[in-house]
């Protein structure tokens, strides 16, 4: 069975920062790439209205930000321990939200949306105050 388990999250003052951990095992095969997602406060707790934060693959040293975490969010891997990490710095109240990890094991030409992704963590709070 695999499990996918998220640590790390918590609260801050704006200018802080977290680092989020996400470890995924059970795995058949290996990891291909590993998301964060977040999901803000106020929406829909939907699986479709999980927004993408960035991705790592696990071969080679692709990464993805999107532009509003650009240049102050990291994410980085450690494939011996088959564990991802989100490094959150200079964070603002409008990155409050559930962070979700997320992992697939198979090759896909997407990777903007939930669903191309088939294994979740069960999301872990951030909250940031001004």
């Amino acid at each position: 069975q695999v499990h996918v388990v998220e640590s790390g999250g918590g609260s801050v003052q704006a200018g802080g920062s977290l680092r989020l951990s996400c470890t995924a095992s059970g795995l058949t095969f290996p990891i291909n790439t590993m998301a964060w997602f977040r999901q803000a406060p106020g929406k829909e707790r939907t699986f479709q209205e999980r927004t993408l934060v960035g991705t790592v693959s696990w071969s080679g040293d692709n990464t993805y930000y999107v532009d509003t975490v650009k240049g102050r969010f990291a994410i980085s891997r450690d494939n011996a321990k088959n564990t991802g990490y989100l490094q959150m710095n200079n964070l603002k109240p409008e990155d409050t939200a559930v962070y979700y990890c997320a992992v697939r094991d198979y090759q896909r030409n997407t990777y903007a949306s939930p669903f191309d992704y088939n294994h979740w963590g069960q999301g872990t709070q951030v909250t940031v105050s001004s």
